[in-house]
Formats: structure tokens, sequence, C-alpha cells
């Protein structure tokens, strides 16, 4: 089974300044708490679950901050005398050790112990949702995720993806093929972006798609061309040298 480190859990938490820390609590709860088998400190798990996130809700209301702190002290103190008094019973106890790290907010450390219990699927989508940023492309980052990236690399893949998701689906999917390939960054998705805004008819369209994707030295070559014919020596040179943003430039004049 696939398991990370705390620290790898804990980079989600770095990039965003929304991070959703009671949603995130919350939904550990209904992952872990279900394996809790005692039914009594099943229920004190709940119910200082519960406590902790209505402080994360309101982490102003001093009322609130305080039942918080009394309801996870009452659990450790729970947990160390079952510890104590049985050694048998310490199994019984490790589901509900998870979320009383979890409720002292060390979540990739509650993250890591969690993911052989729950597996790696459902803790992601709870982490990646929890980010809560705007025009941000969940499903992709996810997939990023499931193919190796780090939490940094794929966040920041969604995040560029989810801000263009009005580009043509031609150019989705390559921008999409570049982020599965780690080959994703700001300085990329603007040159793309040209191609989005050209207003490119279905030929011109085509044939930028064949630009960027097919690696055609002849068709680079031909286009090159074609633009230094049309005073574009510039444009020109940037296409051979890879330059993304002379495609949109080149698919425009040379289907002319």
């Amino acid at each position: 089974m696939e398991v990370h480190l705390a620290s790898w859990w804990a980079q989600f938490l770095e990039h965003s300044d929304r991070f959703d820390r009671a949603y995130l609590v919350e939904g550990l709860g209904d992952l872990v708490t279900p394996h809790i088998s005692a039914p009594l400190l099943r229920r004190e798990v709940q119910l200082a679950t519960d406590t902790v996130v209505g402080y994360l809700e309101r982490p102003a209301n001093e009322e609130r901050a305080e039942r918080a702190r009394d309801a996870v002290e009452r659990l450790g103190e729970t947990l160390q005398r079952i510890e104590e008094r049985s050694a048998g019973a310490a199994i019984a106890i490790d589901q509900a050790a998870i979320m009383l790290t979890a409720l002292r907010g060390d979540y990739g450390e509650a993250a890591a112990k969690a993911e052989r219990l729950v597996g790696s699927v459902k803790l992601r989508r709870l982490f990646v949702t929890a980010l809560r940023l705007e025009r941000f492309d969940i499903p992709m980052t996810l997939r990023l995720l499931e193919g190796g990236q780090s939490p940094g690399e794929a966040v920041r893949s969604g995040h560029l993806l989810g801000r263009y998701s009005w580009w043509p689906s031609w150019l989705l999917r390559i921008v999409t093929e570049r982020a599965l390939a780690g080959k994703l960054d700001e300085e990329t998705v603007e040159a793309l972006d040209t191609c989005a805004y050209a207003e490119l008819s279905p030929i011109q369209a085509n044939l930028a798609r064949k630009l960027l994707t097919s690696g055609d030295q002849r068709l680079i070559n031909t286009a090159a061309e074609r633009l230094a014919s049309l005073g574009e020596a510039d444009a020109a040179a940037r296409l051979r040298e890879g330059d993304i943003a002379a495609v949109a430039l080149a698919a425009r004049l040379t289907s002319l």
C-alpha cells in the first residue's frame, strides 16, 4: 500500500492560506472513527471531534477554544488510562490515537497514521478539497498526485489549470498532458494562453496543436520559413528554438 510521510501530507497546508482545518478534522473523523471498535471510546472521540470542529469554525470564540482544549485533554487522559490498565487494549486505541493527533493540530502525522487504515485516495481528496482555492482544478490535482507528483507540484498545476478552464478543448488536452508529465509552469501557461486568445480557426488550431505536440521538425521549419517570408524573422527564430509563444502567431499566419 502507498504510504506517505507526515511531512508529505503537511505540504498541503503550506499551499493555501485558506486551508479549511475544520473540514479536514471533520473529514478525518468521518474516515477514522467508524474503525474504533469500543462504543464508549468511539463516542468520546466523536464528541471531542465535534467540539474541536466547532472551535475551528469560530477560532476567535474563547468559550469554544476552552471547550476544545478540555475535550482534547480528556481524550488524551482516557487513552493513557486505557493503555496503562490493559496492554491488550493497545490495538483498540490506535484509531482513537489517530484522531487525538489530529485534534491536537498535527494533521500531517494524523494523515500518515490514517493512511494505512483508510487508504490514500480518500485522504488525498480530503486534503485537496480542504485547500479551498478559487478557480482550482481538483480532479486534475488528484490525477497528478496519483501520478506521483508532490503536493506542491500538483497544487500549483491544479491552480494554473483552474484559472484557464475556459480554454478550447484542444488546448486543454495539451496543457493537461504537460501537467501530467511535470512540464507545466507559469511561463508555459502564459505562452499557451496566447493560443487561447488567438481565436484560431479549426485549421489554424490543428496546426497549432501539431506544432505544440508533434515535434515534427519539417513542419516547424516550414512554419518558420512562412513567418520569415511575412516579415516575422524574430518569431521564426523563436519558433525554431521551441518558443511556445510563437506558435499562435505561426498558426495564424502560416495557414493564411
